[in-house]
């Protein structure tokens, strides 16, 4: 990232919303290291001389994900986006462009809607359990010691054959936040996606992971008005698609 400045989508005494490149961490946990997180301070402090600059993490995106991102630039905003994050109330959509292992998944159809949806999505529900020593997720039967509930939401946009492998473009509303979730649970369904070296077993080595969160919507924190941020993944496994913002 040349300068954090470009990466950043609207400003103001309490928030901070940016459109996070793939490649980079939100935190790294590593000191002096050039994450997501530094490099806003660094930004808020050169504004700011003498100021320790304060900017709170509210969620994450994974290292090779791209997508929108809010941060709290002061504790009062923090506590209010933290509440709206632990209710729900923030609502994340994304992008994913994967392959098809199962041809019934471009079939299949459900009855299954998330609430005050107007257009239906299939639902998908699993148990997922976290190994950190491989820093991956897996899916593993109800009830299972350690395994977490993790539900998601998609539709299928668009499908085409793209050097002679079937691909599918997916918009993903998450209902639950878990570990590599939507990598986990669409590789599960015969969707793994592109460019995913974990959960994918075509492993396409050469293309970048296509996952982009491209939407994010909330309310801000003091004023209580309406925030919508949209954005348009940048990877190369959507050009082969018709992307357009919802």
């Amino acid at each position: 990232m040349k300068d954090v400045r470009e990466c950043i989508l609207y400003e103001d005494k309490d928030i901070l919303v940016c459109h996070k490149p793939a490649g980079i961490a939100v935190q790294s946990g590593r000191v002096g290291s050039m994450d997501l997180e530094n490099l806003l301070k660094n930004y808020i402090a050169q504004k700011k001389p003498g100021k320790i600059p304060y900017l709170a993490v509210i969620h994450r995106l994974d290292q090779p994900v791209e997508g929108v991102l809010v941060f709290a630039l002061n504790p009062k905003a923090a506590a209010a986006l933290n509440r709206q994050m632990t209710m729900g109330e923030i609502s994340k959509t994304y992008l994913a462009v994967t392959d098809v292992k199962r041809e019934s998944v471009l079939q299949k159809e459900s009855t299954d809607t998330k609430k005050e949806e107007k257009v239906q999505m299939i639902c998908l529900t699993d148990w997922l359990c976290k190994d950190n020593k491989t820093n991956s997720s897996s899916v593993v039967p109800a009830g299972t010691a350690g395994g977490k509930k993790a539900v998601l939401y998609y539709k299928i946009l668009e499908s085409r054959e793209v050097q002679g492998q079937k691909r599918c473009m997916v918009q993903v509303r998450l209902e639950t936040g878990r570990h590599h979730q939507i990598r986990v649970q669409l590789s599960h369904a015969g969707m793994p996606l592109v460019g995913d070296r974990k959960y994918n077993p075509v492993k396409n080595s050469r293309e970048a992971l296509a996952l982009c969160s491209i939407q994010l919507e909330f309310t801000h924190p003091e004023s209580g008005k309406k925030m919508k941020f949209q954005v348009a993944p940048t990877g190369t496994a959507f050009r082969e698609f018709s992307v357009k913002k919802i």
